[in-house]
């Protein structure tokens, strides 16, 4: 038993850290092809007409924030299409037609469309929209997002190349520093945004669009099978299925469109839910044809890592179950705390993490104006946290694998939006969030086996300092904490979330 563990915990490292040394792999091609960016091949003679749609479900606190931002687009007023796709059941419904009547008073072309079920969820809004869609190009933008004005000044031009589908903008964030969790947040998604979308496309691997704040040629669509709802990530899916039917992306980082980041755990946890399961659900349905494809190796390779990222997550399940049994076995038996060999796969495996987010924080602050107040050593402050609640959804997340591997169906879970950011005196912060109708409540099951590893890791954070194990104390608070962090945030939500918003540093 005693040697089955060692060697599980061993071989788990091991390949914990092939997903580790892609994060590095992550950062040479983005160091590599940072500075190939993309020009569009002309410009239209006559500009074509855009069709921008806004897929909503009961969104009745940011949907008027949503449609007056879209309506300030800068765009030839007879070639420019709005389009509220609206699957709502409550008061969302009148207050969304509201805002439509008086945007198209001042001349805008603004269709509500109501439906009076949710077939496909979002995938099936924007399919439905896409059969009266007036424009040959098509943006998207969900509800929590808010373009400026260039946008379309900024993208159309690419596709007068006309092997050009899709181009996608870089996230940013509107309450990035709410608290310790949307700071977590930004810093998770900046990764994925600016280095790994940077990297993928500008290298020639596949990437994919984000659901919102893009555009589409309209014929990419219909091209790659239409918008599909067998899979939670309907961007993701047809990213891919357009993508091997030879249709070029364009990723533009210095293009950034804000939007807000849930501030509740349940609500980012959801979000997270989804993601991963989607991720796999696509990877399940595509891969097999990526193999069979004629795209390079190197293609299929990074798509490998790119749609199957998640699994590692159920790797880290039995990871964290192996570490502290590991540390105990290891002390008993005098052994030293970190093998020879263990070293370089540990480095591998968790500080590729750091590294990889700090990088990405540093290009963030260099490309982002709004940014640049930060000190370059302010990620320094939150990396241990924001690695702390990665791996605290390793839980949440590896559920998502294995319904996804199971073929368990559930619905598309929308990540509910506060407006947080609106002024408003007569409401504290915590009423903001209790007052809100559509808070999450994500109590369940996974939520005690999160506190069950939360308590597990606090006895052998207790077990390595009363045995002088020096080394392995960090790395074990951050185990710690995560799991505390994602239980006790989920159990007690917004009071604590509150306490994190008041203890958050100031930079």
């Amino acid at each position: 038993m005693r040697e089955f563990a060692l060697y599980a915990y061993v071989l788990l490292l091991m390949v914990l850290s092939i997903f580790g040394a892609h994060r590095y792999y992550m950062i040479y091609l983005y160091r590599k092809y940072r500075n190939k960016g993309h020009v569009p091949a002309g410009s239209f003679a006559e500009l074509p007409v855009v069709t921008v749609q806004l897929p909503i479900f009961n969104e009745k606190y940011v949907v008027e924030r949503l449609v007056e931002a879209v309506s300030k687009i800068r765009y030839p007023r007879d070639r420019f299409e709005i389009q509220v796709l609206d699957d709502s059941t409550d008061d969302t419904v009148s207050i969304a037609e509201r805002v439509c009547d008086r945007v198209r008073e001042r001349g805008i072309d603004i269709k509500y469309i109501h439906r009076t079920d949710r077939t496909g969820f979002k995938a099936g809004a924007l399919e439905h929209g896409l059969h009266t869609a007036r424009g040959e190009y098509v943006a998207v933008f969900d509800a929590d997002f808010l373009p400026d004005a260039d946008f379309l000044e900024k993208t159309i031009q690419h596709f007068t190349d006309p092997g050009v589908g899709m181009v996608q903008a870089r996230w940013d964030h509107i309450n990035r520093d709410w608290s310790i969790l949307t700071e977590s947040q930004s810093i998770l998604l900046d990764g994925h945004f600016m280095i790994e979308h940077t990297a993928r496309n500008r290298s020639g691997r596949f990437f994919n669009f984000n659901g919102t704040a893009g555009i589409w040629r309209k014929s990419t669509i219909a091209d790659a099978g239409g918008w599909q709802h067998d899979t939670l990530t309907e961007d993701l899916d047809l990213s891919y299925r357009a993508q091997l039917k030879g249709w070029r992306f364009i990723y533009l980082p210095e293009l950034t469109v804000p939007a807000e980041l849930p501030v509740e755990i349940a609500s980012f946890k959801s979000q997270q839910f989804r993601w991963a399961k989607g991720s796999i659900q696509v990877f399940l349905k595509i891969y097999p044809t990526i193999l069979r494809s004629s795209i390079p190796w190197r293609v299929k390779l990074e798509s490998f890592f790119h749609l199957g990222a998640n699994f590692a997550y159920v790797l880290m399940t039995f990871f964290c179950l192996l570490l502290p049994l590991n540390i105990v076995l290891r002390f008993r038996q005098g052994l030293e705390e970190v093998f020879f060999f263990d070293m370089p796969v540990f480095i591998l495996a968790t500080v590729s993490v750091m590294i990889f987010y700090f990088y990405s924080e540093i290009a963030v602050i260099n490309e982002t104006r709004s940014m640049a107040h930060r000190s370059k050593l302010s990620p320094l402050i939150y990396l241990p946290i924001t690695m702390a609640i990665g791996i605290g959804l390793t839980i949440n997340n590896a559920r998502a694998v294995l319904e996804a591997l199971m073929k368990k169906e559930s619905p598309f879970v929308r990540t509910p939006k506060y407006d947080v950011m609106k002024k408003c005196p007569e409401q504290s912060h915590v009423q903001k969030i209790f007052c809100n109708v559509y808070r999450s409540k994500a109590i369940n099951w996974v939520t005690f086996v999160e506190l069950f590893f939360a308590l597990y890791f606090t006895y052998t954070v207790y077990f390595a300092l009363y045995s002088a194990l020096w080394f392995s104390v960090p790395f074990l608070m951050l185990f710690q904490f995560g799991f505390l962090y994602t239980s006790f945030m989920t159990l007690f939500g917004t009071p604590l979330s509150m306490l994190s918003r008041r203890l958050r540093p100031t930079v």
